[in-house]
């Protein structure tokens, strides 16, 4: 079982990922080739992704420790 500090700091480190890497989506300049915009963009939707997946686990485990 997780403990409320991890299963916080889950959520947390969750929530600065997606905010970090689709800001860093938006701050892209132009002037690059379309592969540095491909490869960029499969990396910022793969840590969106798991960032999410940090928030769903942090989220669950913080049930669980409160009983609910």
């Amino acid at each position: 079982m997780m403990s409320r500090k991890i299963a916080l700091f889950l959520m947390v480190l969750g929530v600065f990922m997606i905010f970090e890497w689709v800001n860093l989506g938006f701050n892209l300049a132009d002037g690059h080739r379309t592969s540095f915009y491909v490869v960029h963009g499969i990396l910022i939707a793969v840590n969106v992704v798991l960032g999410a997946v940090l928030v769903v686990i942090g989220r669950r485990a913080l049930r669980r420790v409160r009983g609910g």
